[in-house]
């Protein structure tokens, strides 16, 4: 009987492993490598890797053309402190900056890492996978399950390996097979743009190459420092400046190359390459369209004009002998740069901001330590809740933009509803209420946050008015210049033949206006010396000892081609009943055409004493 019960174990065991292995084979007799897939079952899994490498090689698209993102984030947008959002539009696509100013002041960097990349990568990939339809395999009658899928994403400097962990089971008939991993690999030079641009990104960190050549740019194209020789003002239009430095950033900065690959130094101007090598095509690309600042500041600096002032043609000229007129403007100039590194094929971009501050470039080193202390947002702390009212001089309410100034950041309020604005600013002492409104001039209110709650602020309207100027009783066609200085310091200057108009509020101001005529006046050329004390050679200098040294000063012959021959000053109060009938003449009185030195400084004695007439008439 044993050997009979043995003989059944025997059998039952060899029954359990058959049907084992058959219920494994069928488990996993699909779960093999693309050689052991029935050919009959390839074009769906075919099909099924060629949505992976198309979603690879979109996600590698997207990736290089937005620097690296494929998320963008959320937009911030800028403000009139600094003109860039978080994102640089480009014929339409928002690119994140790497580097930028936010609205408040604050220094901004968001560079992707590698690995974030490929993190992104992953979620487009997966979510496009599940866009991946079988619907025309269905229709031939294969039968298809597709599990959740797992992407993993490697950028390699010449490639893009993607493996998806996805099970995926085909039968048709009775010919069934389950694949779960999947392997992609696609042709891709992301990896090596990403990392050549990590490396530029780095060279302008540490050396500022960009801000550079935006300085040199600047003092091309506008006025910063000079000297004229001539006695009638120096006069620039603000508008076409900028357009000037705008043009000059959009040609110089598209000029840009940088050493190695396929670009011959000796065949382009050696000022315009980066001493950076590389083996890919790089450029750099900045647009007048895009959102840039420029600010000028300095003495006769005014948004509508430049005014230079000549020196030694005042009371006292014949003593220095000719008149010059010297220029000093301070320029806050910044703007977007957007590298690209390409080929044929391929993209990588990234937009940064350049930054000139008071006419040098920003700091070129700015470690992670830094930017964490400037990274310090003073707007991110409205502790303070204000109430704040706009009235026009009649006290009807009025509606405007509302921002708070502490420590030089902005913090935006926001626009007001039927004159008013409720929210929380900053805790802070001396701080500044702005206001912007359509139709008013601007203003700045003094308001300390810490111990103030309530704020009625009155904004004049500002008129534009028709500016005429009468010289001696004859209306003049040639140059000349009207300042009007208001008593909050706000100042307008208007320059003929330059200007047709002039935006003021009303006010109480001190009027200035020179009229300058045509003039054969010419200097002769002169000789003095001038000496002074220097100290001796040898023993004697050692114990102090000095000598006379005497030098000539050669002036050459100067010619003045324009002399003041009319103008006076005036104290006035200006109403918006005036102002509203849209058009003002100034009359002046005419002076003697100088033609001697003493004539011409004659009539700056006359200029402080004659009064100037003003005539407003409907327009």
């Amino acid at each position: 009987m044993s050997g009979k019960r043995g003989q059944v174990a025997i059998f039952v065991i060899f029954a359990a492993v058959l049907i084992g292995g058959l219920v494994l084979f069928l488990v996993f007799r699909g779960q093999t490598d693309g050689d052991d897939i029935p050919a009959e079952l390839l074009p769906v899994f075919n099909y099924y890797q060629s949505c992976i490498e198309q979603e690879t090689r979109n996600a590698a698209a997207i990736a290089g053309e937005q620097g690296g993102k494929i998320e963008t984030g959320d937009y911030v947008p800028g403000s009139e402190y600094a003109p860039f959002s978080s994102h640089l539009n480009f014929f339409g696509s928002p690119i994140p900056y790497w580097y930028y100013v936010s609205a408040n002041g604050v220094i901004r960097e968001q560079v992707m890492s590698k690995e974030e990349m490929e993190r992104e990568m992953e979620d487009f990939i997966e979510q496009g996978l599940e866009r991946c339809s079988f619907e025309r395999f269905y229709r031939e009658g294969f039968d298809i399950e597709r599990g959740a899928s797992d992407v993993n994403v490697n950028v390699q400097d010449s490639n893009i390996v993607t493996e998806v962990n996805s099970e995926i089971s085909v039968s048709k008939g009775d010919v069934g097979a389950v694949k779960v991993v999947h392997n992609a690999e696609v042709g891709s030079k992301l990896g090596k743009f990403y990392n050549l641009a990590r490396e530029i990104y780095n060279e302008e960190k540490i050396t500022g190459f960009l801000e550079e050549y935006a300085v040199d740019v600047l003092y091309l194209y506008a006025p910063v420092n000079g000297v004229e020789i001539q006695c009638s003002p120096e006069i620039w239009n603000t508008v076409d400046v900028i357009s000037e430095i705008r043009g000059g950033l959009e040609e110089n900065m598209g000029t840009i190359k940088f050493r190695g690959g396929d670009f011959d130094v000796e065949e382009n101007r050696e000022y315009f390459v980066v001493d950076k090598e590389v083996d890919e095509e790089v450029r750099v690309l900045y647009s007048r369209n895009w959102p840039t600042k420029v600010e000028i500041v300095g003495e006769g600096a005014d948004e509508d004009i430049l005014i230079a002032e000549g020196v030694g043609n005042q009371q006292g000229l014949g003593a220095m002998g000719f008149c010059y007129v010297p220029y000093h403007f301070v320029y806050d100039v910044s703007f977007p740069a957007l590298i690209q590194i390409y080929d044929e094929d391929e993209l990588f971009q990234f937009p940064v901001a350049i930054i000139i501050d008071n006419n040098v470039p920003r700091e070129a080193v700015f470690s992670e330590l830094s930017l964490e202390e400037e990274d310090f947002d003073l707007c991110q702390y409205p502790t303070q809740a204000v109430d704040v009212n706009l009235f026009d001089v009649n006290l009807d309410r009025a509606d405007g933009d509302v921002s708070y100034e502490c420590f030089n950041q902005k913090c935006r309020l926001g626009e007001t509803r039927n004159g008013r604005i409720v929210g929380s600013v900053p805790a802070c002492v001396n701080g500044f209420l702005h206001v912007r409104a359509e139709g008013f001039a601007d203003k700045k209110q003094l308001f300390s946050s810490n111990s103030e709650g309530f704020a009625d602020v009155v904004l004049d309207r500002a008129r534009q008015v028709e500016v005429e100027l009468v010289v001696g009783g004859i209306d003049f066609s040639g140059t000349a210049v009207a300042s009007f200085v208001r008593d909050d310091s706000e100042s307008y200057t208007f320059a003929f033949p330059q200007s047709d108009s002039l935006t003021i509020s009303e006010g109480s101001y001190s009027v200035l206006v020179y009229a300058y005529g045509n003039s054969t006046l010419v200097i002769p050329a002169t000789t003095k010396t001038q000496c002074s004390e220097i100290p001796r050679g040898g023993l004697l200098g050692f114990f102090g000892g000095t000598e006379e040294k005497c030098f000539d000063i050669n002036i050459p012959e100067t010619k003045i081609e324009s002399a003041l021959i009319g103008g006076g000053n005036a104290k006035v109060y200006i109403l918006d009943s005036e102002l509203e009938r849209g058009g003002l003449r100034l009359n002046v009185e005419r002076f003697p055409t100088p033609n001697s030195l003493d004539e011409l400084s004659q009539n700056f004695e006359l200029f402080d004493t004659k009064n100037i007439d003003f005539e407003f008439y409907d327009v």
